[in-house]
């Protein structure tokens, strides 16, 4: 097989193809078999069908058509790995030539020609990792971060007392709620308790509610966002049926014992304190990841395959029935845009430094990931098998993981300029060779994963 690459634009090939009658003579040979089992022919049991009455029958064309069809895609994969090809859409495909219509005993066999437009990953250049560098934030932990967290744990062994007295932000008011456009009650709720400011039901409800007082009712207007009606403007009326304010217990020895494993407060204090810095800390290595990712962005060109885009933003929009929505269309296409430009920076920085995920990895993130969605994990696992989505996980991994070793090489310190170290969060490099020599590779695993998925290796015990 012959094939050649016309690169079109720097986001886009052109990949001729040319299949001789020998490479496409096994699809032949099936299409033959295939259709023999399809037709009915008197005095041929099926699949007994010999192909020159499959030819005065069913005809040769038919034949050839069947074959090209069947065995176009494996070319086309092949001319992709030949010429190290990063498709990133899926092909326009023209065929220009095929065999002839006549039998190959004829001496007309022929070769099959095509072509195949894709948009690919683009090359890009991309700056010394060892000449980077990144801010971020201190890790200083003050009283009221300690603070914060002692009332959200006293928030937690908190108790709702009735008040005598209008409602208030942050008080928690049980509320009988009736919505109505004309003369029809669209919606309707009873007994439920709602806390002013929380924002999770109608828009202008924290106002309604703020200043009312138990056994009172007062109505506004509010557009609703879900069900039959929703986008219309309706009336809301409203009875507050009790008002109740949390009470929390007090800071001190008790309480310390009362919700945790200490003694004192004073405790309880030290180790809410050590808590906020380790979130801290970790903050600093999202924060060092993310601001080297715009780095990147920012000093490397990176074309983005427009066909790409659209399809992902039409993909979006008609998920959400929003089509003929074109500021949110605006909106969409940006953020799709931005993803495909990191991602096709993540990818190649992953080729450039060589990035080995091993199984154990993959396999971490697949339990991760199942557990994000409720599911189990050897389920989770099967279905992203049988779907063929193993690789792009693979990849995914890849991603992270380049990230974490970008970060190793590049200088990340703080507000002082005094080195801020990561390995908690971003691991070693010879953590990552220690493992690499002990397992192997996960792009060996994705070609077959069915071990793991079937449960032969319990992805519950690994994890």
């Amino acid at each position: 097989m012959k094939s050649a690459v016309e690169t079109l634009d720097p986001t886009k090939v052109k990949l001729s193809v040319e299949v001789t009658y020998d490479e496409l003579k096994p699809s032949i040979e099936h299409a033959y078999q295939h259709i023999a089992e399809q037709v009915t022919v008197p005095g041929f049991r099926k699949g007994k069908v010999p192909p020159r009455i499959i030819d005065q029958r069913v005809g040769r064309p038919a034949v050839i058509e069947h074959a090209v069809n069947e065995g176009l895609s494996g070319f086309y994969a092949e001319a992709v790995r030949e010429n190290k090809l990063r498709p990133m859409g899926q092909p326009e495909v023209e065929v220009t030539k095929v065999p002839g219509l006549v039998p190959a005993a004829a001496g007309d066999e022929g070769e099959l020609h095509f072509t195949a437009e894709v948009e690919v990953r683009p090359e890009i250049t991309l700056p010394e990792l060892d000449g980077l560098s990144v801010t971020v934030d201190d890790v200083e932990v003050s009283d009221e971060d300690v603070d914060a967290r002692l009332d959200a744990l006293r928030e937690r062994f908190g108790s709702l007392v009735g008040v005598d007295r209008p409602a208030q932000a942050g008080d928690f008011v049980v509320i009988d709620l009736a919505a109505t456009i004309g003369d029809e009650v669209v919606d309707q709720v009873s007994g439920t308790s709602y806390q002013i400011g929380s924002g999770n039901m109608l828009e202008g409800l924290d106002e309604a509610l703020t200043g009312l007082s138990s056994g009172e009712t007062t109505t506004f207007e509010t557009v609703l966002v879900g069900g039959d009606r929703k986008g219309e403007t309706a009336n809301v009326s409203v009875t507050a049926t009790a008002v109740k304010e949390r009470q929390l217990p007090e800071v001190d020895d008790e309480f310390a014992q009362l919700a945790s494993e200490f003694d004192t407060i004073d405790e309880l204090k030290a180790d809410l304190r050590e808590q906020a810095g380790r979130i801290k800390a970790s903050n600093q290595a999202v924060q060092a990841r993310d601001l080297l990712v715009e780095k990147l962005t920012t000093e490397t060109e990176i074309p983005v395959p427009a066909g790409v885009v659209e399809a992902e933003v039409h993909r979006h929009l008609e998920s959400e029935g929003r089509l003929e929505d074109d500021e949110h269309r605006a909106e969409v296409t940006e953020q799709a845009q931005s993803a495909l430009r990191n991602q096709i920076l993540l990818d190649t920085l992953a080729e450039q430094l060589d990035i080995k995920v091993s199984q154990s990895e993959l396999l971490d993130y697949l339990v991760s990931a199942s557990r994000q969605y409720g599911m189990d994990p050897n389920t989770f696992i099967t279905t992203l098998d049988q779907q063929g989505q193993i690789p792009a996980m693979v990849a995914e991994v890849a991603r992270s993981k380049a990230l974490a070793v970008s970060l190793r090489k590049v200088a990340v310190v703080d507000g002082s300029g005094a080195a801020v170290d990561l390995s908690e969060f971003i691991g070693s490099d010879e953590e990552d060779e220690a493992l690499e020599q002990a397992e192997a590779p996960a792009a060996d695993a994705a070609t077959d994963f069915s071990a793991v998925a079937s449960g032969e290796d319990s992805a519950d015990e690994k994890a």
